[in-house]
């Protein structure tokens, strides 16, 4: 059974313990550090279809924003809008993500003005308001609010203001542009239709703005959706996916998610060196950058090094308690390499991950521990979702650097009774 308390007794090991479902050693628990905070969904009054995405996204640029700055420890989007549309506890709120500050918020956008109401709230010393400031704008005052809202928090948190700190992030020229990124933001796994949409929609962000690195990150996600999740031609997609993810890094050098995703293009294309210094520098410009982490548990897992991935793993988790599916695809994927076989049940079988095409995952974790007639029904199962999908052409589209790590999951599909 993996045992975190035994790769690190630092406070960062708490949520990953608890989200994998071990007990958490009294000894571990701390109190919050002084820079630590959570920021919650902020509520859309704007009452109008298509303008949530709109406060979903100033929500995370601000989430970024905080996320950037040093010697902060900023909880991750995933796991704050797991809260969303729910009564807030913020004290009980607080405790669960394991940090000091909450802060609240509420935007209203009509015509072209904007009216965003938040307040900053020391949770962890009994729910005391430590500031809060109403800001009415034109809505093409978003940015320099988004800004403005960083640096009051940086102040009522450190007792002192030094804009300095503040990572300077590109602000697009058009708020259409904006707002095509925010709508294609996260989209592009939920289905071919969505990845499609947001494929238009980001070419045309691009259009309206050539120089919105986030347009062209997004992108390349997009790009490398098509031929890796639903089927669309390898090539132009894949070459168009590294390219895209060039430019963004080339547009904003100093962004953290644009070296992440730089980097997991060039793990796909097997430059595994590229890829580890795009992660690295993806943390050292953002330590707070939990799918940097995740990302870097792939890398190892691909090179052979799946129990260094598991530190990693635990680290992210720490970061965003609530995750996506993916991170628990990448944590099972890592746990099977490390042959904990039980463990990556535990996680394979949870509702996040369970009806996915994760599930091939499971059937070889099953036929790994010998349980036969499970593992060719859940084999059966991922057979009726991916049925063009073969051992072989698999295996040759994933990143392994040594033949043996790919030879041991082309045995454990068999096993499996996938098809070669």
């Amino acid at each position: 059974m993996t045992n975190f308390s035994d790769i690190s007794a630092d406070p960062l090991y708490l949520t990953a313990l608890a989200s994998l479902g071990a007990s958490v050693p009294a000894k571990l628990m701390a109190v919050p550090s002084k820079g630590s905070i959570a920021v919650l969904p902020f509520v859309d009054m704007s009452g109008e279809a298509g303008h949530e995405h709109f406060t979903d996204g100033l929500t995370e640029d601000i989430i970024t924003d905080l996320s950037n700055v040093p010697g902060f420890f900023v909880i991750a989007r995933n796991s704050v809008f797991a809260y969303k549309g729910k009564p807030t506890d913020v004290r009980q709120i607080a405790h669960d993500l394991g940090v000091k500050y909450i802060l609240e918020g509420s935007a209203r956008r009509s015509g072209q003005r904007l009216r965003i109401n938040v307040q900053l709230i020391d949770a962890a010393e009994g729910g005391a308001h430590v500031w809060a400031e109403r800001f009415d704008r034109d809505l093409s005052d978003i940015f320099t609010v988004q800004d403005e809202v960083t640096l009051r928090i940086v102040e009522a948190i450190t007792g002192k203001l030094n804009a300095d700190t503040i990572f300077e992030r590109y602000h697009p020229t058009s708020i259409e542009a904006y707002d095509l990124v925010q709508r294609a933001n996260g989209i592009f796994h939920t289905s071919q239709a969505a990845n499609n949409q947001a494929y238009i929609d980001l070419e045309r962000a691009i259009e309206l703005d050539p120089n919105y690195a986030a347009a062209y990150r997004q992108l390349a996600w997009a790009q490398h959706f098509r031929w890796s999740q639903w089927g669309e031609p390898e090539e132009p997609f894949r070459s168009l996916s590294l390219m895209s993810a060039q430019k963004a890094v080339a547009l904003a050098p100093q962004d953290s998610i644009a070296h992440g995703v730089l980097g997991h293009m060039f793990m796909m294309e097997r430059r595994w060196e590229e890829a580890s210094a795009c992660f690295k520098e993806s943390l050292r410009l953002n330590p707070n950058n939990a799918n940097a982490l995740v990302f870097t548990c792939d890398l190892l897992n691909y090179t052979g090094k799946p129990k260094d991935g598991l530190a990693m793993m635990a680290k992210a988790l720490r970061i965003n308690p609530n995750p996506p599916a993916w991170y628990h695809w990448v944590l099972s994927e890592a746990m099977v390499a490390a042959r904990q076989f039980e463990d990556a049940l535990n996680i394979l079988k949870r509702e996040q991950v369970y009806n996915t095409l994760a599930r091939r995952v499971l059937a070889a974790t099953l036929a790994l521990l010998g349980r036969d007639v499970e593992a060719k029904r859940e084999g059966e199962a991922f057979q009726a979702m991916a049925p063009n999908w073969r051992i072989g052409a698999f295996i040759a589209s994933q990143p392994f650097q040594h033949q043996k790590d790919a030879d041991f999951w082309i045995d454990a599909y068999r096993l499996a009774g996938l098809p070669e």
